[in-house]
């Protein structure tokens, strides 16, 4: 990329509008500004910037010490600065040539920042007031590129940057969804689990209730039985029966001894004589 920086010296050919009040401070402007010049050439900087904010101090109509302290700047890549001083230079300048140098070098100050679209702006003013320069001509078809390029990038980035938002958003629903889903599994599960906690129950205590009345019924007969075997109040079992039953044959067998006994003792023997 060129960008032309033009350093402007002060000869005795160069024509500034004059004021007959402020001609002895803009000779000393002048003599100020060659001596800067003078400074840069020798690269004192230091010394070159203070003659040059003395120069500009003494007069405002000299464009010249502008410029070229905003060169100075410029080689020193102190560019906001250097804007400053070109911006200051564009105003003041007395003829085209001046001012298109001045644009000229703010363009290039632009595409330093890469600001192009600025410097496209600067570069076409440069060319208003000399339309035939050459290098202006490239350096706006140059900013131009760049700018074109810059756009073309800047829309490829958003697309980019959408189409990661959408990507991003489309996750965070599916992610919701996924969570909803979970949810409703867990909440299914627990449901299912609830429900399967019910039906054991329920044949526990079917199971435990069958168990019961089985018990109940195999207790009932047991029950009856031991109703068979138990008296009633006032009632002889039959063992009972029995015993008082053999009680009473033997009471009535020592009754008949006892009579048979009295019988045959009541009995008189008989005595036979000489039979």
């Amino acid at each position: 990329m060129r960008n032309s920086i033009y350093l402007i010296f002060l000869i005795s050919s160069v024509c500034f509008a004059q004021n007959p009040d402020n001609t002895k401070t803009l000779k000393a402007s002048k003599d100020l500004t060659w001596a800067g010049n003078k400074e840069i050439a020798a690269d004192n900087f230091t010394e070159a910037e203070a003659n040059y904010r003395r120069a500009i101090a003494k007069s405002a109509e000299n464009s010249v010490a502008p410029y070229n302290l905003g060169n100075a700047y410029y080689k020193k890549e102190t560019y906001n600065e250097a804007f400053t001083r070109f911006k200051e230079a564009g105003e003041t300048a007395g003829s085209k040539s001046e001012k298109h140098k001045a644009f000229h070098n703010m363009g290039n100050v632009f595409m330093k920042n890469k600001d192009y679209q600025k410097a496209v702006d600067a570069y076409k003013e440069a060319l208003r007031n000399i339309p035939t320069d050459e290098e202006t001509r490239y350096n706006l078809a140059l900013a131009k590129k760049l700018l074109e390029k810059e756009k073309q990038d800047q829309k490829k980035d958003n697309k980019d940057k959408d189409k990661e938002d959408k990507k991003d958003e489309n996750k965070d629903q599916k992610n919701e969804g996924d969570n909803k889903e979970d949810q409703k599994d867990k909440k299914d599960q627990k449901d299912k689990g609830d429900e399967g906690d019910k039906g054991q129950e329920k044949p526990e205590e079917n199971k435990k209730g069958d168990g019961d009345e089985k018990k109940e019924q195999q207790k009932k007969p047991n029950e009856k039985g031991d109703q068979k075997k138990q008296p009633r109040p006032n009632q002889l079992s039959p063992q009972q029966i029995k015993n008082l039953l053999e009680a009473m044959q033997n009471e009535e067998k020592k009754v008949q001894e006892k009579i048979d006994a009295q019988k045959v003792k009541g009995v008189k023997t008989k005595n036979e004589k000489d039979w």
